[in-house]
């Protein structure tokens, strides 16, 4: 992993720019759609594991979603072709960011991704937490100045997510279709939670929450006054939400 977790380097700040910028320049005159259905078959990406299989981990839980993307207008060839730019532009820096702070990217909604950061070094959360906030500040600052020059509407995304035990499995048909899946109650209380989040704003569990450093916790998360419906089996009490409110407010 080449990003530090506690801000953003002017090095990295301008790797990242400079990335954005290409990516966006190869998007503008590249011909995405083409008549009938005679798509290629593509190599398998994933991970070794095979069909029916799964690995068992500790790890930090991420899904981001855009938010009100089924408003935007897709009715017409040109919509379409628009909005496909616009997310491939999206989603390629943000599965780049994902990789740099040693995210696992699993699952593309068409609108939104699962993430998942295994805990090797007690830094899951953290790192997801960082990758968040590099995500947010570059599509503030990088990718949404591009969008808003087409006079379209910019992207504004939420994340939630959750700290604890899950396995990664695979599951499809064989030479056919097959994807990874996160299974256990961390990954769908972090993908429940996503609806108690408004744009721009980070959700993280109360597992997830413990795993921060502790000043991170007292000085940048606050509770969210809601039932969330789930109970810590540990405690008996109810489960907690958290809103965290810090973002990177300097270069490093």
């Amino acid at each position: 992993m080449s990003r530090t977790l506690d801000g953003l380097t002017r090095m990295d700040w301008q790797k990242q720019e400079e990335r954005v910028q290409k990516r966006a320049q190869s998007l503008r005159y590249r011909e995405f759609t083409k008549k009938g259905y005679d798509f290629p078959p593509e190599p398998d990406s994933t991970n070794s594991l095979a069909i029916g299989e799964g690995r068992r981990l500790s790890a930090c839980v991420m899904f981001l979603d855009i938010c009100d993307f089924s408003k935007r207008p897709m009715e017409t060839d040109s919509e379409q072709d628009l909005v496909l730019r616009v997310l491939a532009l999206f989603f390629s820096e943000m599965i780049s960011i994902a990789e740099e702070y040693d995210g696992q990217v699993e699952k593309n909604t068409g609108d939104g991704l699962m993430i998942y950061f295994p805990d090797n070094d007690s830094t899951a959360v953290k790192k997801a937490i960082a990758c968040a906030l590099t995500m947010q500040a570059a599509t503030s600052k990088l990718i949404n100045p591009i969008i808003k020059a087409t006079n379209t509407q910019e992207i504004q995304f939420r994340i939630s997510m959750d700290y604890g035990s899950v396995t990664i499995a695979k599951i499809g048909a064989p030479r056919r279709f097959s994807s990874n899946v996160a299974i256990g109650t961390t990954a769908n209380i972090a993908s429940k939670m996503l609806k108690f989040a408004k744009e721009d704003q980070i959700i993280l569990g109360d597992f997830a929450k413990q795993q921060l450093p502790i000043e991170w916790q007292y000085k940048y998360t606050q509770i969210l006054p809601i039932s969330t419906g789930w109970v810590n089996t540990k405690t008996g009490l109810a489960y907690s939400f958290f809103l965290y409110t810090g973002r990177w407010a300097t270069l490093v």
